[in-house]
């Protein structure tokens, strides 16, 4: 099994003398970056091809040590990359960041410091402000990559990627489904759901904000609408970390509910959901909030966080999971019509009655163990007449 990589946030307190060689370290390395960028051209992203041509230039132009110099090269080569699987290129850099690895970073768990290879030299002993949690990831590991970060409020950390062997999945056979929507966010086989409502009015909260200050950023003064800008960024920002700390919370009870109860985790494959729901009919705000939310990352962390706690994870097929019941697997018989009318699902055939959510979720459930189980399904219908 390979390794797993954890990251682990390090605050770094630092003297000004230090800071003032962060600085200067991040901006020529930003400086770098970008004379990089706009003198090779923009065809080039293989790694060793550039630092063939401007390895020596990037050495001799901005003072950084050779490890340094393939780092900045590093940096373009992955940016072109991925701006290119957007379709789009490389503006600009910002002196915000630049990476390390074993030869220009190390860390000494003895008294919580690190040393950094920096414009003006090698920089030992900068104290880590750090608590348990943070000391417990370290404890007896010897990273050999970090990222070093300036914040907007001038604070620098030090994101220390350290490998550990992940726990071996529980072998099981039970599975709890789980049905990822936008009236209940999340809603499990056991009947565990967590409401959209309180979630929905703090969104709609935020778009009411969102569409009041876009109209100020258009109208006004020039100071009113460059303060609309700001507001603006603000709060996207804030509705970012929203999101993220409700996913987290979410995935880690799920992650642990399963763990507790020795259970795997199935998921709808919701690849392409954003495309599915928008051809159905619904409202102008029924579309902003299925669209808005981070369905993606909230999948993303139930992935790495089951990895981490050794609790396996299948991914179904959607087909159907709404509209099946799950007490005898029959689906209307009618094309286009379904027993599921909002949030209660009536079963024609057998007659059972509840949530539709907790009926898919179960469907989801069943699913999962036919992909968990090495016997193959064992999933069958009763065909009515017989």
């Amino acid at each position: 099994m390979s390794k797993q990589v954890l990251t682990v946030s390090c605050k770094l307190s630092v003297t000004p003398e230090v800071a003032q060689n962060i600085d200067a370290t991040l901006q020529a390395f930003c400086d770098a970056c970008n004379w990089i960028n706009q003198t090779v051209d923009k065809k080039v992203m293989g790694k060793v091809s550039m630092q063939t041509m401007v390895y020596q230039d990037v050495r001799g132009r901005f003072e950084l040590g050779a490890n340094l110099a393939i780092r900045a090269i590093g940096r373009v080569c992955q940016s072109r990359k991925s701006a290119k699987g957007k379709k789009s290129e490389v503006k600009q850099f910002k002196p915000t960041s630049l990476d390390y690895d074993a030869r220009t970073f190390s860390f000494n768990e003895h008294d919580s410091t690190v040393s950094l290879n920096l414009i003006q030299g090698r920089a030992k002993g900068i104290k880590l402000d750090i608590g348990d949690y943070q000391k417990q990831l370290l404890q007896g590991k010897k990273p050999t990559s970090a990222e070093l970060v300036k914040r907007k409020d001038s604070s620098y950390f030090l994101q220390i990627q350290v490998k550990d062997e992940p726990p071996k999945l529980i072998r099981t056979s039970s599975v709890l489904g789980v049905d990822l929507g936008r009236k209940d966010i999340a809603h499990t086989s056991v009947g565990d759901s967590f409401s959209g409502e309180q979630i929905n009015r703090i969104r709609d909260h935020y778009a009411s904000l969102r569409a009041s200050l876009q109209r100020k950023a258009t109208q006004g003064t020039r100071s009113t609408r460059r303060r609309a800008r700001q507001l603006l960024k603000r709060l996207a920002g804030k509705e970012r970390r929203f999101q993220s700390w409700l996913n987290h919370q979410i995935s880690y009870r799920l992650i642990q509910q399963a763990k507790q109860q020795s259970m795997a985790i199935a998921l709808e494959d919701l690849s392409g959901i954003r495309e599915r729901t928008n051809q159905q009919p619904r409202s102008k705000q029924e579309r902003r909030r299925s669209n808005s939310w981070a369905f993606y990352q909230l999948r993303s962390f139930l992935v790495y966080k089951a990895v981490k706690f050794g609790v396996p994870l299948v991914f179904v097929n959607p087909a159907y999971t709404s509209q099946t019941c799950h007490q005898c697997l029959h689906i209307h018989p009618e094309k286009g019509k379904s027993y599921r009318n909002g949030k209660t699902y009536r079963c024609g055939h057998c007659g059972w009655i509840g949530d539709s959510d907790f009926n898919g979720a179960n469907m989801i459930s069943l699913l999962g163990a036919t992909v968990n189980s090495p016997r193959g399904s064992n999933l069958s219908c009763q065909i009515q007449g017989y």
